[in-house]
């Protein structure tokens, strides 16, 4: 190992340019995945955003007593998919009517909307069959009028989610794959530049592990300091991003720790594909 850490420390002071040229190359293909990281993770907060208004809205009969609606609301907080539950009055409800239709506050009176039950639902219980049978279920009650939730839109959001999930994962993935071919050309350019020295190796007896090593050690370096180096271009695009047009989410710190745990992942591999594929074609010559 000291061996193969001396052999990496001399390949950067034999071409300083050449490692250099390397880790930008690194790191501007995952700067590339790192960008379509941070669309990500801002679709999906601004769907959880929207995901956070779905609610459920009962409306109750006129006369609905107390009890009765106290035991709809405890009925209703057991259930495993709901969040929160409130009760709005029609006091409440004429209020917040009158806030949002300004135009139409003078035409509304304390008769002109019922009171009703509202249900928040927890992160995962949002999904279209889960409020369809909260809704059903909250019908059966005789203290119940009408339930309203915007199915249409409930059932859009969700399809909105799982295509952004699917086209997220199968992007990321090409993404990666690119990262690696990348990192591999890298390590390939280093490997024919020695391919004379390999031979030398090859011919006093070294094994395909002890000729590995330092450039899997290469590509795993050259691959943390183009994440490194990635996650710097990415903060510099958000924050240039937030002064001119609008505010982005950036990563979190693990999420940052990840990144460039990746960029040394995507090096190794990309370093383990190229030196086994040119110590085989230097083995079969």
């Amino acid at each position: 190992m000291r061996l193969a850490l001396r052999e990496v420390a001399l390949a950067f002071r034999r071409a300083p340019l050449l490692a250099i040229l390397g880790v930008v190359t690194i790191g501007f293909s995952l700067f590339a995945f790192g960008l379509f990281g941070l669309v990500a993770i801002n679709i999906r907060t601004a769907l959880r955003e929207v995901e956070d208004r779905v609610e459920i809205r009962a409306f109750l009969v006129e006369g609905a007593r107390d009890a009765q609606i106290d035991d709809l609301m405890q009925r209703m907080q057991k259930n495993p998919a709901v969040a929160e539950v409130g009760f709005v009055s029609p006091d409440s409800a004429l209020t917040r009517a009158r806030a949002e239709l300004e135009e139409f506050r003078d035409v509304m009176d304390g008769a002109f909307l019922p009171g009703s039950v509202e249900l928040r639902l927890k992160e995962g219980s949002r999904d279209p069959q889960t409020v369809d049978e909260l809704s059903r279920r909250l019908k059966t009650y005789p203290v119940v009028e009408e339930v309203r939730y915007g199915r249409e839109w409930v059932e859009k959001l969700y399809k909105i989610r799982n295509i952004a999930g699917v086209a997220g994962s199968v992007l990321g993935s090409v993404f990666a794959l690119v990262a690696v071919i990348i990192i591999g050309s890298t390590i390939r350019m280093a490997l024919l530049a020695r391919t004379r020295e390999i031979e030398i190796m090859r011919l006093v007896g070294a094994t395909n592990w002890f000729v590995r090593l330092p450039y899997l050690l290469d590509g795993t370096l050259k691959g943390v300091l183009g994440g490194i180096l990635a996650v710097a271009m990415s903060w510099g695009t958000t924050k240039l991003l937030a002064q001119s047009l609008m505010q982005a989410q950036f990563f979190s710190r693990d999420q940052v720790l990840l990144g460039i745990l990746a960029g040394g992942v995507l090096g190794l591999l990309g370093s383990w594909l190229s030196v086994g594929r040119h110590l085989r074609q230097v083995w079969r010559d």
